[in-house]
């Protein structure tokens, strides 16, 4: 864990404030790359996950941007109650959105407060003379966050906004976008659940390979209430101990009822701290950090929302 300070606050945009974060002791803070993101610790006592947007040479901070969210579980509200000198612990970066080191081209597409991790990931193409394009879109020019970092130089040329309530002639055309399928080339979005679904869902439909396809979610996309749900057992590796987990409960509150700890954070089955190898069973996934593949295997889950398809799951622990 490491201990900083808000140094800085800024209104980024409509609901958008973006903090600047700086080690307590003057420390430079450890090095990410484009896509990563830190865990911070609320002084409400929730833990959230937030992408990192300064560029990546710049080791005494970080930078945050958070959207105001109106239907929030209490985690952005805390944000923006922070004041410059306030004081949080965050975790060390982590990144599961990273760039692809091979790609030719890359096409990055963001919404709304999915921007963040694409402008450093743009920012570190154009420094590497890579040939890329940034779609960002908002709903209103008022919602657009970082313009001045977009409109820099470096990037002349290579970022299209689009507005929901622009002319037609300047919408995102995600055929056009996208181009024909290139084996080189590499897709990113980010943002709203909506919009990444629809992106995702459009480049597979054209042809586009799941290994050419990143993302990243802030949160888990809205599952429709699951009545079925059923009791199942978890056993801690092949002859441990078998717990039951109900309805009710999620296998993470299993696990804690008996001193079994896990790492966990978002519990959205977004960030992918908890997840665990599974040895024996079908878990049922209901998270949005693996892919269709790695759901098919069906060798690991995440134990904060995702729950079983079999009777019993066996888990490495």
């Amino acid at each position: 864990m490491i201990e900083v300070v808000v140094s800085q606050r800024r209104n980024e945009a409509e609901g958008i404030c973006s903090f600047e974060l700086t080690a307590v002791d003057g420390s430079p803070l450890p090095h990410h790359e484009p896509g990563a993101h830190i865990d911070v610790h609320l002084p409400n006592g929730l833990i959230r996950q937030y992408s990192l947007c300064p560029g990546s040479a710049n080791e005494r901070r970080y930078l945050i941007g958070v959207l105001l969210e109106p239907n929030s579980r209490g985690g952005s509200v805390a944000v923006h109650a922070l004041q410059v000198g306030d004081r949080l612990l965050i975790s060390e970066p982590r990144n599961h959105f990273p760039l692809e080191a091979g790609a030719q081209r890359s096409i990055l597409l963001g919404g709304g407060i999915g921007i963040t991790p694409l402008l450093s990931m743009a920012e570190q193409l154009a420094a590497r003379n890579q040939d890329f394009t940034l779609h960002y879109g908002a709903r209103s020019a008022s919602r657009l966050a970082f313009l001045d970092r977009l409109d820099h130089k470096t990037l002349a040329g290579r970022v299209c906004l689009h507005l929901d309530d622009g002319p037609d002639e300047q919408k995102l055309m995600l055929n056009q976008a996208l181009g024909p399928v290139n084996q080189g080339t590499h897709i990113y979005v980010c943002g709203p659940g909506g919009f990444m679904d629809w992106v995702l869902g459009e480049a597979r439909l054209a042809g586009w390979s799941e290994e050419q396809l990143h993302r990243e979610y802030f949160a888990a996309p809205v599952r429709a209430q699951d009545t079925q749900d059923e009791a199942f057992e978890i056993q801690i590796g092949d002859g441990g101990a078998i717990y039951t987990v109900p309805a009710g409960s999620t296998v993470i509150d299993v696990l804690n009822e008996h001193g079994i700890e896990v790492p966990v954070s978002c519990e959205q089955g977004v960030c992918g701290t908890c997840l665990t190898r599974v040895i024996q069973g079908q878990p049922d996934h209901r998270d949005s950090f693996l892919t269709d593949q790695e759901r098919a295997a069906n060798d690991c889950f995440t134990p904060c929302c995702s729950r079983s398809r079999s009777p019993l799951l066996v888990l490495d622990l």
